[in-house]
C-alpha cells in the first residue's frame, strides 16, 4: 500500500468508525516514518456525486504528536464538526471523497509577490484574528482573490496592518 492509500485509508477508517461506535480510533504502531513526525493538516470533504465541499477542518500547527493523530482528529472534525454543515451520515459517507493536506512549517511573507495560489496556501493575522486558505483551490487564481477570501475568513479590512504567513502542502485525495 502506498503512503497516499495509506493516509486517506486512516482519514476514512476515522470517519466511519467514529460515525458507527462514537470511537475515535488509535494509530496503529507500525506508522510509516512520514507519519511519525508533527504537522498541521487539513482534511477536506467533498460529495463524489457533485464535487460540493462537505466539511474541511485543519490545524495549521501541530496539536497531536504525530501527523496520523492529527489527520484522525481532523478526520472526524472535518465529518462532525464543521459549522457550516450538518454532520456527516453514514449513508453519505460512499459518496464523500476524502483530501488530507499536510502543511509545511510557516513562512512569513514580507511582499505578496512572495506568494503563489496554486503553490503556497495562506495564513493572514491581525490580534487574535486568523484566516487561512489552502493552496490550489478551484476558482482562487490571483493573490489577490486569495488574500481577500482569507481576510474576510479573519473578519479583517484589507486596510488593517496585518501579517502574512505562507506554507505549502503535500495533498493525498482519493
Amino acid at each position: 500500500m502506498d503512503l497516499r492509500e495509506y493516509i486517506v485509508g486512516l482519514a476514512r477508517k476515522a470517519i466511519e468508525t467514529y460515525l458507527r461506535e462514537g470511537k475515535i480510533i488509535t494509530p496503529p504502531p507500525d506508522l510509516p516514518d512520514y507519519l511519525k513526525k508533527r504537522a498541521g493538516t487539513f482534511v477536506s470533504l467533498h460529495k463524489r456525486s457533485t464535487g460540493e465541499l462537505r466539511g474541511c477542518i485543519g490545524t495549521i500547527l501541530p496539536t497531536t504528536s504525530n501527523i496520523a493523530e492529527e489527520i484522525i482528529r481532523n478526520a472526524i472534525s472535518a465529518a462532525t464538526e464543521d459549522p457550516r454543515f450538518p454532520p456527516v451520515t453514514l449513508d453519505e459517507l460512499d459518496d464523500i471523497e476524502i483530501s488530507v493536506d499536510v502543511l509545511s512549517p510557516l513562512e512569513e511573507v514580507r511582499d505578496i509577490r512572495e506568494l503563489d495560489p496554486k503553490k503556497y496556501g495562506v495564513v493572514v493575522e491581525k490580534g487574535w484574528r486568523r484566516g487561512v486558505l489552502l493552496p490550489d483551490l478551484e476558482g482562487v487564481d490571483t493573490i489577490e482573490d486569495q488574500l481577500s477570501i482569507a481576510l474576510a475568513k479573519a473578519g479583517i479590512s484589507p486596510y488593517e496592518n496585518f501579517k502574512v504567513y505562507r506554507f505549502s502542502v503535500t495533498r493525498f485525495k482519493e
